[in-house]
């Protein structure tokens, strides 16, 4: 049997879009799915709108690529308004999520190192977490999963349990060079971490000069109801490594920093040929247009009540199926009380209705931010027949 030309790493399923329109995917024979993936929290305008392809059309056609050599007038605009919309100072712009954390890691190890403390190179991280497929952000995770056949992994990361602030403060010692978490776990399962927690680990960070890095990869960018999540958690970090959501379909990440924190990434010490490019930076200004702004955000915001709500509503009805739901703004999980991932399938085959298998039993809904009252009508009418016709493998 020989290997197919796409590199068989994805258990790819029978779906094959080719067109989106507005919350919805087209697949070549023209069936119609509701979109409660976005592209893994991607697609957060939807599928066509009209702002984000203006821009990348109007660029595309001006200039796509320059080297990072020259000036970018369009890198400036788009970290500038990141600045003016966040606690940071400064921002290195990537191609992808997993180069963003990258990133950040770089950065909270230079910050030490920088000053010649070389010995402070471990950051804690948190058991349950995804930071990405690189060598480092695989090693960064705790998950067996990521590591196997990828051996030996990079030496400097320390796993504790999510949300376990005791836990944290323990692991600290002479080498600690900072925390790295994500505010709301996505790939482990839409866990929000506690407000008890995230202000614990700003005071930790203080106390002992850590830097507190965040990945908002997942959560960031409007997709928890405001511009990132830390804001809910009345903080504010040293670092935050963001991607997805950022380019609505287009990939860029991003890595903000404050001018502290980024004190050691000096001439030369970090780079990228695509990163910054001006197609990127022009679909991630058009993104930040639309969402960057407090209307914006109170909609996203009043959605996510509304959707949890009706689904708070709507779980009482299979109490053999669900069991919880949580998350925040439009990053929300249905915690079930069987495995997911058959759900998801039938859902998907049966229903034509998009959703994400997650860790610790849970389903993610992420819709694109822009939905309406119809497509969650649409939502709850495809989630009502799926679970009425599901038979768990179990049973």
């Amino acid at each position: 049997m020989s290997i197919t030309p796409l590199m068989p790493v994805y258990p790819r399923c029978g779906v094959r879009p080719v067109r989106g329109e507005h919350c919805h995917l087209i697949d070549e024979d023209g069936t119609r799915y509701l979109d409660f993936a976005s592209g893994i929290a991607v697609n957060l305008l939807g599928h066509s709108h009209a702002g984000l392809i203006g821009a990348i059309q109007k660029q595309a056609e001006t200039l796509m690529h320059v080297s990072n050599l020259y000036g970018s007038p369009q890198g400036e605009e788009l970290a500038q308004k990141l600045v003016d919309n966040t606690f940071a100072d400064t921002v290195f712009f990537t191609n992808s999520g997993a180069e963003a954390v990258e990133c950040a890691i770089k950065t909270v190890r230079a910050y030490h190192q920088h000053d010649g403390n070389d010995e402070r190179f471990e950051i804690i991280t948190f058991v349950n977490a995804f930071h990405g497929r690189t060598m480092a952000t695989i090693s960064a995770s705790n998950q067996e999963k990521m590591h196997k056949g990828f051996n030996p992994l990079l030496p400097g990361f320390r796993y504790v349990e999510f949300d376990d602030l005791e836990a944290a403060k323990a692991a600290i010692g002479p080498q600690t060079a900072g925390f790295l978490v994500e505010p709301v776990q996505g790939e482990g399962g839409i866990r929000p971490a506690s407000q008890e927690f995230m202000q614990g680990l700003r005071k930790l960070a203080d106390e002992h000069d850590l830097l507190l890095a965040l990945d908002e990869v997942q959560c960031g960018v409007a997709r928890t109801g405001t511009l990132y999540a830390y804001e809910q958690y009345g903080i504010e970090p040293d670092v935050v490594a963001s991607a997805k959501g950022i380019g609505g379909g287009f990939p860029i990440g991003a890595c903000l920093a404050t001018e502290k924190a980024a004190r050691g990434m000096t001439f030369g010490t970090h780079g990228s040929t695509y990163g910054g490019n001006p197609l990127g930076m022009a679909a991630g200004m058009a993104v930040m247009e639309a969402v960057a702004n407090d209307e914006f955000l109170a909609e996203v915001r009043a959605k996510g009540e509304r959707l949890r709500s009706r689904l708070e509503q709507f779980i009482g009805n299979y109490p053999d199926l669900f069991e919880s739901v949580r998350g925040m703004g439009l990053m929300l999980g249905m915690k079930m009380k069987v495995e997911p991932r058959p759900f998801m399938v039938h859902l998907r085959d049966h229903h034509e209705l998009l959703t994400v298998a997650a860790g610790d039993n849970t389903l993610r809904l992420l819709p694109p931010l822009v939905i309406g009252d119809a497509e969650m009508d649409e939502f709850f009418e495809k989630l009502s027949a799926g679970a009425a016709s599901f038979q768990p493998e179990h049973a």
